[in-house]
Order: structure tokens, then sequence, then C-alpha cells
């Protein structure tokens, strides 16, 4: 997912006229691709781990929410088809933010529905 991310990051993007007109498409855009990031980091780290540690919540915010910062200043500064924008950078990090989130509150009711069943 965090490669999808670069490339998508990276590569000239066309113009889609229908898109347009959607308020804040980037932003969208960016939230949506940064909250599916996490809840991938999520998923992963369920199927490998029974138990998720709080540390493994944190870094489920922090590098998506740095990869989003590192993108933007690669697209300012090392592309020449994208340019950077802040904006941008926390629409990624709210996206991580909610993507986090949404996985604990799952990651809760997960845990309690597997104590009860026990």
């Amino acid at each position: 997912m965090a490669i999808a991310i670069v490339v998508l990051s990276t590569i000239p993007v066309p113009e889609i006229k229908p898109l347009e007109e959607v308020p804040l498409i980037d932003k969208w855009v960016h939230f949506l691709m940064y909250a599916v990031l996490s809840t991938a980091m999520w998923w992963d780290l369920r199927s490998r781990h029974q138990k998720i540690m709080t540390s493994y919540y944190l870094l489920m915010l922090i590098l998506p929410t740095l990869l989003g910062g590192l993108m933007e200043l690669a697209q300012a500064y090392l592309t020449t088809c994208r340019s950077g924008d802040w904006w941008d950078a926390i629409a990624d990090a709210i996206g991580s933010v909610i993507g986090t989130v949404v996985c604990y509150l799952i990651g809760s009711i997960w845990k309690e529905k597997t104590s009860i069943q026990r």
C-alpha cells in the first residue's frame, strides 16, 4: 500500500473533469489513501499477533503521517509534474488518525467478542 502511495504521489495525474467538480477532491483522496494505509497496517498486524500493543497503534499513526509529509516534500522538490501542499499533508495525517481510531475501535470490539466466546 505504501509503495502504491509513493507511485501515485509522484506520477503525473490526468485531469478527470467530473471529479474536478467535487469540492476538495484532492484532500478526500489523500484522506482515504492514508486511512486505508493505516487500516492495512492494522490488518497485517492483526493477522500476525493475537494482541496488538498500544505502541503498534502509535506506529499506525506516526508512520503514515510521516510518509505523507515526506511525499509532499518529494512532490515539491523532486518532481516536475507535482507540487507539494501542506494541506495535503494535513489530510494525510487526518486520514491516518481516523484510520487508526477506527481500527482501535474495531480491535476493541473484536477483543471483547473473542473474550465473551471463551
